[in-house]
């Protein structure tokens, strides 16, 4: 029987039990468990949210990387994200992948959250429209998409507890929408007002307005709960403790067919998507997408300050200095699940090279000061024998006769491995994509590779593993963690700190044998499942503190502009750990200070995912926030420096002053928290909710964001409110620049007579549009009761009561041009979506 010849209930019937049982969880990382008997085959599933990775995390497939999520949404732009999402679903395709683990529309209570680049925006309004966007974009290519994480995922602190039969990290997908309707797994935590109107309300949008296939979450109470698939396998929750579960009559065979048919529902569409099943993984990488990339990463830019009129620069701009950081490595992405080999990538610095070098500019670089929690990834400067990237590795199931050795005549000579491979990066996290037919967990490592240094000098090398190790240089041991092995314990998602060593008088351009050697055979038995171990290898050149930072400050008093790039990476904000604060790494803002008063004209780029800390903000008359900007993260940032694109973000987070006036501060991560427990004290006065309620001024507000123009704001229309609540607000927009730019208009709406305390305004409307000097548009932004409404947490329904509202329309939160208010002529109320 073929399955694409049977509907899902004619296939339903001719399953036995443990034939449904088995269609509930899944098969390794990324596929569902296949019923070959019924013809039933095995879906794809990988992960995103800024691009589509595959079915490994070791030796992957390269794929596109797109801006994370923050700057996606500092885009308000939900045409950019239905294209982002189209390009997400035909890398999909290419990689025969039916569902993506994409969009994330987690609300960030605070700056700190370690996935708090993965979603779009602290406002669910925001959240909610470009995740509709993206997900329309994504399911138009017949791939399936999986809004996540449902619901009120925000930490990572407490995120897993090790344990035997919990370090499976175990999620439950929903193939519908009926878990909005459940009941609420934070009672007494969040308050059922809050996870209305705050943390659902993203998911609400979208699968009202796009209908995504599935829904992440993590419960156990899962079958009954209406969620339908575990992933990822062997299974925990499902197979035999399921089958226990019916025989003890917890779970009845009707429950098991209604989950089952969802699953057989997706798998019907995706059949009909045409994506094959087991089908082979490539990268698409065409002109096309390449403009995509870069639009998006210029569009994900936030202009702060501009009070010079430094930018955009000019062809009088001679001598460019670039410092910093993040200047000479891509920071694409932040860490964890959404990080991804690319398949190529520009650095801020290459992008500035190749500008400067279109208008005849001078640029020279140095490093400032360093910020790496782990050193840089060696993969930029590291190649084969044969000349092609990246390094060889091999396999042993038996230790290789002297291995381990370390004394001075150190032979490299070792017998044919059980398996091997070559590998473009140096952060293998041997999770999967090693051939277990022929390689034990229990095995010996060798990893091989040229390296070469971009500079002369003296260089830091490190190396982070699970297990015992050793690592050579042109056959001479530089880090020995064999002798004396590190503590071995259970890698979880967060290495511990890397083992550093300093190599005198290296020289920039020469090729050096580095050998990494591992004995995994102490760590491999410590893990439930098959895990052969990481290698994480980095290196960076060593400078002396204050020697970079004179260099700096002599680089910018000779240079007629100077770019600063700094902030974070994805070492610092990543899946498992929340930071610890708002701070910069390392000399940073010290750097930044100095050289500000080495040279006013510099432009100060902090790259983030999520707020930082900026104590030289008035010292600063050039800023901006560039976020992580994906593959063409240098050429969108050079594009708005040199004028090529007038900037249009907005922030979509509030950047406060200091981590204290957080709203989220008393309560988060291990803050006035019980063991388990996450307390959302601050209620609905999230982000700017609560510093406009508490009048407490922010750095750079909610929707914030310049232009190199200027727009004038005029005739406000507001039409009378429905019966249904329904109502439009009219307005006219002018460019009164020089210089044709895109505006992000914002509709806000208050309710001053509310029975129940609220916000002072919320977001409910908002529209992008593209004006040229002179120019003026007509623009209409139609809202819903929802625009009106509270959710009364006493009575369980959504009130939108009697009386005026204020309708107040500006260039961000903080910045109202046009005010108005319309009239709600009667109360009236409802429940459900």
């Amino acid at each position: 029987m073929a399955f694409k010849d049977q509907d899902v209930s004619a296939t339903l019937a001719k399953l036995n039990l443990p034939q449904k049982i088995k269609l509930l969880s899944g098969l390794g990382w990324w596929h569902t468990e296949p019923v070959h008997e019924a013809g039933i085959q095995s879906m794809r599933f990988s992960d995103g949210p800024n691009g589509v990775r595959g079915t490994r995390f070791f030796n992957g497939v390269p794929s596109s990387c797109f801006p994370a999520s923050t700057g996606l949404g500092s885009s308000f732009d939900v045409e950019l994200a239905h294209k982002v999402g189209e390009a997400l679903g035909d890398e999909c395709r290419a990689k025969s992948t039916h569902v993506l683990l994409a969009p994330t529309v987690n609300i960030q209570r605070s700056p700190l959250g370690g996935r708090g680049f993965e979603s779009f925006s602290e406002d669910p309004l925001l959240n909610g429209a470009v995740a509709s966007a993206y997900i329309n974009g994504l399911q138009s290519k017949g791939v399936s998409a999986t809004i996540k994480h449902f619901v009120a995922n925000d930490q990572e602190f407490e995120r897993q507890v090790l344990s035997p039969t919990s370090i499976n990290p175990v999620s439950h997908i929903s193939l519908s929408a009926e878990c909005l309707s459940a009941s609420n797994p934070f009672a007494g935590e969040v308050s059922e007002r809050a996870l209305r109107e705050i943390y659902l309300r993203p998911f609400q949008l979208a699968v009202k307005d796009a209908n995504p296939w599935a829904i992440m979450t993590a419960t156990t109470g899962s079958i009954k709960a209406g969620l339908d698939l575990e992933m990822p396998g062997p299974s925990v929750m499902r197979g035999k403790a399921l089958e226990r579960a019916l025989i003890a009559q917890k779970v009845l065979p009707r429950d098991i067919d209604e989950r089952a048919a969802k699953v057989l529902g997706l798998l019907d569409h995706a059949r009909a998507s045409g994506i094959p099943f087991n089908g082979p993984e490539g990268s698409v990488d065409t002109p096309d997408l390449r403009q995509l990339l870069r639009t998006a990463a210029a569009d994900s830019i936030v202009l702060l300050k501009n009070e010079k009129g430094l930018l955009p620069l000019t062809n009088q701009t001679k001598k460019i200095a670039v410092i910093g950081p993040n200047a000479k490595p891509a920071m694409t992405s932040g860490g964890g699940s959404a990080r991804l080999l690319s398949t190529y990538t520009v650095s801020p610095l290459q992008g500035i090279l190749a500008a400067a070098k279109e208008v005849g500019a001078e640029v020279k670089y140095t490093v400032g000061a360093t910020s790496h929690k782990y050193l840089p990834l060696l993969d930029p400067l590291i190649r084969q024998s044969d000349g092609q990237p990246g390094a060889f590795m091999e396999f042993w199931n038996q230790p290789p006769p002297g291995f381990m050795k370390t004394d001075p005549d150190f032979n490299p000579t070792l017998p044919a491995p059980a398996w091997s491979t070559p590998t473009l990066g140096s952060n293998c996290i041997m999770i999967d994509g090693v051939d277990e037919t022929k390689v034990d967990p229990v095995c010996w490592i060798r990893y091989s590779t040229k390296f070469t240094p971009d500079e002369d000098g003296d260089w830091a090398i490190g190396i982070n593993v699970t297990g015992a190790g050793n690592v050579f240089l042109d056959g001479k041991i530089i880090i020995d963690l064999s002798t004396n092995p590190p503590p071995v314990s259970l890698f979880t998602g967060s290495l511990p700190p890397d083992t550093r060593t300093i190599v005198k008088g290296l020289k920039g351009g020469q090729a050096y044998d580095l050998e990494v050697r591992i004995d995994n055979s102490t760590y491999a038995p410590l893990s439930p499942f098959p895990f052969w171990g990481v290698l994480r290898a980095g290196a960076i050149r060593d400078v002396n503190p204050e020697a970079a930072i004179e260099e700096a400050v002599a680089f910018a008093k000779e240079s007629d502009v100077a770019i600063l790039v700094i902030g974070l990476n994805h070492d610092w904000e990543t899946e498992g750990d929340d930071r610890a604060d708002m701070e910069l790494p390392g000399l940073t803002n010290r750097l930044v200070s100095e050289v500000l008063s080495a040279n006013p004209n510099t432009v100060v780029i902090n790259q983030s995912g999520t707020p930082v800390r900026i104590p030289w903000v008035n010292e600063a008359a050039t800023l901006l926030q560039a976020f992580y900007g994906g593959n063409e993260l240098g050429n969108g940032l050079a594009d708005v420096l040199f004028g090529k694109v007038n900037p249009s973000g907005k922030l979509p987070l509030t950047f406060p002053k200091r981590l204290e006036d957080n709203p989220s501060y008393p309560s988060f991560g291990n803050k006035g928290q019980e063991a388990g427990k996450v307390h959302y004290n601050e209620g609905i006065f999230v982000g700017y909710r609560s510093y406009e309620i508490r009048e407490l001024d922010p750095l750079f507000p909610f929707g914030f964001g310049l232009s190199y123009s200027h727009f004038e704001y005029s005739d406000l229309e507001v039409s009378p409110i429905s019966s249904s609540g329904e109502f439009a607000v009219s307005f006219k927009i002018r460019n009164t620049g020089k210089i044709g730019g895109r505006e992000v208009a914002q509709v806000y709406v208050s309710d001053p007579e509310s029975s129940l305390p609220r916000a002072l305004k919320e977001l409910r409307g908002f529209a992008k549009l593209q004006l040229q000097p002179g120019e003026s548009k007509s623009v209409k932004v139609s809202l819903d009761k929802y625009a009106l409404s509270f959710y009364d947490e006493r009575d369980y329904q959504w009130v939108a009561e009697q009386g005026s509202f204020g309708v107040l329309v500006g260039s961000s939160s903080a910045d109202i041009r046009l005010e108005g208010e319309t009239k709600l002529e009667k109360t009236f109320t409802w429940r459900g979506l």
